[in-house]
């Protein structure tokens, strides 16, 4: 009865599994898309179109150090574009310190559950409780979740904080957070869940590891004495 306890995942780690996917699908959309802030579509004269972590639309916007306002910006282009005359000028401005921090934390996180796609692929394709580096495998999968949960954590919270202040861009008043930041919140707690979800089974399988080694270690000194 022990060994076959030993040979099945816990309902956490079933669990962990599905919010792992949720999480995964959701962080990935996000950190892809452009709508983290968008304006307003019943705004006719609306500057911003979206912008997200990598590409910015604009509808009309002006070169913010262009006095004369010679230059406009319209269309999407990604945020490093190489191409456009004086893109790289206002780069600056596009990206200021808590965009780059936005930016780093939620690649943090990306790739976190990037990684960690690879080792839930193993718990749930190849390893087994039976296996030496099982109880291992759990732990280091649900210390990477944490981890890139506790950073797109932070960086939701930087851009809920700063992104939409006076000051950036254009009509604030009128801009909003778009889907692709709400795509990242809930990603960012169901990553949150499921490493907390793979913890406790970390925990129920090392139990039952100790468990079936105790009951060996009985069966081999029951055996020595008959």
């Amino acid at each position: 009865m022990a060994e076959y306890e030993t040979k099945r995942r816990s309902l956490a780690g079933n669990i962990a599994i599905a919010f792992f996917v949720i999480s995964f699908i959701l962080i990935a959309v996000a950190f892809a898309t452009p709508s983290w802030l968008v304006s307003d579509y019943r705004i006719t004269g609306a500057k911003l179109d979206r912008l997200g972590l990598w590409t910015h639309c604009f509808r009309s916007l002006a070169d913010p150090y262009d006095v004369k306002d010679r230059r406009f910006f319209v269309g999407c282009r990604w945020i490093y574009d190489p191409f456009t005359t004086g893109y790289d000028k206002i780069r600056g401005f596009l990206i200021p310190g808590f965009m780059v921090a936005t930016q780093f934390f939620f690649t943090l996180c990306f790739v976190a559950v990037l990684v960690s796609a690879i080792l839930t692929l193993l718990y749930f394709l190849c390893c087994g409780p039976d296996m030496k580096q099982f109880v291992l495998l759990i732990q280091l999968n649900a210390f990477i979740l944490l981890g890139g949960g506790l950073c797109g954590g932070v960086a939701v919270v930087i851009f809920a904080s700063l992104a939409n202040k006076n000051g950036w861009m254009p009509g604030h008043d009128n801009n909003f957070f778009g889907w692709s930041f709400v795509l990242a919140c809930i990603g960012v707690v169901a990553c949150l869940v499921a490493s907390v979800l793979f913890l406790t089974d970390w925990n129920v399988q090392r139990r039952k590891k100790k468990q079936l080694m105790e009951s060996q270690t009985r069966f081999e000194l029951e055996r020595t004495k008959a």
